[in-house]
């Protein structure tokens, strides 16, 4: 890899980040669970495939991925579902777990080596009852996310795989150079062999 895609790859992380900054958080917000994580979040690193969370654990933290790449999956009765990704800045846990208090349907491994930050459920609370303002924040982080996932499953049920494809890569432009090609193919809910067929034609 050259040192001027090295450096593009680079801005074009920053730049992701600040979206996701920018479209969930106000500026209050964000700067007071930035430092929230950075006072007193508890740093660790996990292996490629080690889990953050299985399924059937009580989620009681919010992570911040400070680098590497992590999947959100559930297992079927036939195979593992992806979910969503979590890249670097991004803010990830088991959410259903977290806000219901009932174990996790879901599982959350690393693709790559991945160093999160993490505060507990307390703090978290805490912060966002700060006042109105982080409060009515926080609301909307949850509405978007959900307004996502609705948008999601239309798709899924809707869209052409080709369609799905391309909305996907809008989304995320750089996904396939960050996530193995079958993880994206579970994600798109077609095979590897499907995915790799319409990149091709």
């Amino acid at each position: 890899m050259t040192i001027a895609r090295l450096t593009n790859n680079g801005r074009l992380i920053k730049q992701f980040i600040k979206y996701i900054w920018d479209k969930y958080f106000t500026v209050q917000f964000a700067d007071a669970l930035r430092e929230a994580f950075d006072t007193h979040g508890t740093k660790r690193t996990y292996a490629k495939g080690e889990f953050i969370i299985r399924e059937g654990e009580l989620e009681r933290s919010v992570y911040r991925i400070d680098s590497g790449l992590v999947r959100v999956f559930l297992v079927t009765e036939f195979e593992e579902q992806t979910i969503r990704f979590g890249y670097k800045g991004s803010i990830i846990n088991s959410l259903s777990s977290f806000l219901t208090g009932k174990p996790s349907e879901f599982y959350i491994d690393g693709l790559r080596k991945t160093t999160v930050a993490s505060i507990s459920q307390e703090r978290f609370a805490t912060l966002v009852h700060t006042d109105a303002d982080t409060l009515k924040s926080y609301t909307h982080m949850l509405e978007s996310l959900i307004t996502q996932q609705i948008e999601r499953e239309i798709d899924l049920l809707t869209a052409s795989p080709g369609e799905r494809l391309k909305r996907v890569l809008k989304r995320s432009p750089n996904l396939f150079q960050e996530v193995p090609l079958k993880y994206i193919a579970s994600y798109l809910r077609m095979t590897p062999e499907t995915l790799s067929r319409i990149r091709n034609s």
